[in-house]
């Protein structure tokens, strides 16, 4: 689905290489949409393949002065209060740079010198249609945090040294692991 008009980016899906003999939108949101394709397989048969699709989503890895910028919050969706790289959604027009941008400035209250593009994926490729992009970000400067209305959180400067091994003994999220492994590959953390 492309909803151009909802202030999000949803990625095109291109043509599919099976099939597509149905496609039926079950449920609709301004957060996501859900719903099935009906798929011809390669041996005739058939079958609904379901999905949830989600606006394309940016993840900060935010370096300054040895430590990692982070935000902790509570999560209600799993009950959990989270130490999280800060993340959000990419707007329609952003790039993963642009939207990494907005989102330190806005949730941390920094604005980074340099932003570059670790990698783009595919999340949990069985369920979702949701595109991730992680940026890597550095030479913060203090500005004005601006949240949002629903968001409560509190920024917090983990030490690069010690980062893996806070996020790994508290309660985390499968992007903030994500970015941190990337930029270590790198070598940025």
């Amino acid at each position: 689905m492309n909803h151009p008009d909802d202030g999000r980016r949803h990625e095109s899906l291109g043509e599919p290489e099976w099939p597509v003999l149905e496609t039926e939108v079950e449920y609709e949101t301004g957060w996501y949409v859900g719903g099935y394709d009906l798929v011809e397989q390669p041996d005739g048969s058939t079958k609904r393949y379901y999905w949830a699709e989600l606006a394309s989503a940016v993840v900060v890895v935010a370096v300054t002065d040895g430590a990692v910028a982070m935000v902790e919050q509570y999560r209600p969706t799993i009950r959990k209060t989270q130490l999280e790289l800060p993340a959000g959604i990419v707007e329609a027009g952003e790039s993963f740079t642009h939207a990494a941008e907005r989102e330190l400035r806005e949730e941390t209250g920094f604005e980074a010198s340099s932003t570059s593009l670790l990698q783009d994926v595919w999340c949990t490729t069985g369920l979702l249609r949701h595109r991730r992009g992680f940026v890597f970000a550095e030479g913060l400067a203090p500005v004005s945090q601006e949240l949002d209305d629903n968001e409560f959180l509190s920024v917090r400067a983990v030490p690069v040294d010690d980062v893996l091994d806070v996020v790994r003994g508290r309660p985390t999220n499968d992007a903030t692991l994500e970015g941190l492994l990337l930029a270590r590959e790198e070598g940025l953390v």
